[in-house]
């Protein structure tokens, strides 16, 4: 993915009008998929077990503002 820009959880939480924690909930229950949505960071990491996920807010923006329609017009599918 050239042109790519990835962000911090703060960051991104912060353009997406969300919380960290909403994020984190996000990422955790398959809704952003790693690769698309959040990577790994790979800097500065002490504790590979627990790195760092950086986001890319484009892509996280659309997916969330389609589940923010489908909760609030009852989208049928």
């Amino acid at each position: 993915m050239l042109g790519v820009e990835w962000s911090s959880s703060e960051l991104t939480a912060e353009k997406l009008g969300i919380t960290e924690i909403k994020l984190s909930f996000l990422r955790e229950n398959g809704i952003l998929k790693p690769g698309i949505h959040w990577k790994s960071s790979p800097l500065g990491q002490k504790k590979p077990w627990n790195p760092k996920a950086l986001y890319n807010i484009k892509i996280c923006r659309k997916i969330i503002n389609k589940l923010y329609y489908e909760e609030n017009y009852d989208v049928a599918a």
